[in-house]
């Protein structure tokens, strides 16, 4: 019988760190059972180094709440929100070595998680709301991301999500006004103003980086497309309250047809 036809909780440790190896490069350092995905990480131990300093944001007790994971890699806040009793838990991401990884995880681990491939675009498709949404380190992947915030607003956000992403330049977050007359540039001048740094080539050695904002267009994105921000726990992450949109919103935020709708 082949060795990972068990439970996955039946496996050896030597079991465990040979099938890691054999899915390829993990960008999420899970513990599996004792055994590093990714030990030699370049960020450390990643994400939950990062996780420990906005965990208290998130509600500890999930019971009876559903979870949607937008590009879940390999399903480390996936089973982070299953630890905390959420009853429904799905992942989803656009790759697949990063869903075969999110599985076996989830298999030797013993969480019952969802793991779909589709795209952020792509949420309308699943025609359901979900309590809590998250949606991290995807956002400057996208040659489209206020889109994507759209769509996400729009099908799949029923309450609370948690966002996170890159952001480069001026950490700060000024008042902005209504409007400004044409003939006034001085704004954007400012560091602080809301700006969006286009990627033509590569950032990192990663050509999939296209779009990363300071922290003010971060923000500003958020509440265009229908999210209050509630709390900033850590500067990259903002936990979030969907609103309904005024009329005059939705008119400005029109979705084309054709997405699941």
């Amino acid at each position: 019988m082949n060795e990972l036809s068990s439970t996955g909780q039946d496996l050896t440790p030597e079991q465990i760190h040979r099938r890691i190896g054999e899915l390829g490069d993990w960008f999420h350092n899970i513990d599996l059972r004792g055994v590093k995905t990714a030990p030699n990480h370049f960020l450390g131990d990643y994400p939950q180094q990062k996780f420990r300093h906005f965990a208290h944001a998130i509600p500890a007790d999930l019971r009876g709440k559903s979870v949607l994971d937008v590009g879940c890699n390999a399903g480390f806040y996936s089973f982070e929100m299953k630890r905390r009793g959420a009853s429904r838990v799905v992942g989803i991401d656009s790759e697949d070595m990063y869903l075969e990884q999110a599985r076996f995880a989830a298999q030797v681990l013993g969480h019952d998680v969802e793991f779909h491939k589709m795209s952020v675009y792509e949420v309308g498709s699943l025609r359901e709301k979900f309590d809590v949404v998250i949606f991290m380190g995807v956002l400057y992947h996208l040659r489209h991301p206020l889109l994507a915030l759209d769509l996400l607003h729009e099908h799949v956000v029923g309450d609370m999500m948690i966002f996170q992403s890159m952001l480069r330049g001026d950490p700060a977050m000024e008042e902005i006004a209504e409007d400004y007359p044409f003939s006034d540039t001085s704004p954007f001048e400012r560091p602080a103003f809301p700006r969006m740094y286009f990627i033509e080539k590569r950032y990192s050695s990663d050509p999939t980086n296209w779009w990363i904002p300071n922290a003010a267009c971060a923000a500003g994105m958020l509440r265009s497309a229908g999210f209050d921000i509630v709390d900033q726990p850590e500067a990259e992450v903002f936990v979030c309250r969907r609103r309904e949109l005024s009329s005059l919103e939705r008119t400005l935020c029109a979705l084309p047809r054709g997405n699941g709708q």
